[in-house]
């Protein structure tokens, strides 16, 4: 037995982009992060410096393996959070990401 019912309209998932931040717009957590990436470590949780898979494909597309992701520690959290630092292999190839929208910002270090 099939069963029609009215059609229902769903909203569109959010976009996948990926837009330009300056570094001293970053939070202070963001530049805590990218500290302990320049320095190799300590990390704040034993998943920094996984593979960032990049399944949304928001990032430019590279081999597996290419991106790495660091979390940007949130005040208040119990857990991880969502902010990241996904890192790309070239140099100060960083992007920000707060994990909402699937949105994703290059890190511009000049600014």
């Amino acid at each position: 037995m099939l069963v029609f019912g009215p059609a229902v309209c769903l909203p569109a998932p959010a976009a996948a982009t990926v837009g330009s931040t300056c570094n001293s717009k970053l939070p202070a957590q963001a530049h805590d992060t990218l500290d302990q990436i320049d320095s190799g470590g300590p990390f704040s949780f034993p998943q920094d410096g996984d593979v960032f898979a990049n399944k949304g494909r928001v990032l430019p597309k590279q081999a597996t393996g290419y991106y790495h992701e660091y979390t940007v520690v949130t005040p208040g959290s119990s857990d991880r959070g969502s902010r990241r630092i996904i890192t790309g292999q070239a140099t100060r190839e960083d992007y920000y990401t707060t994990g909402r929208d699937n949105s994703f910002e290059k890190i511009d270090f000049s600014c």
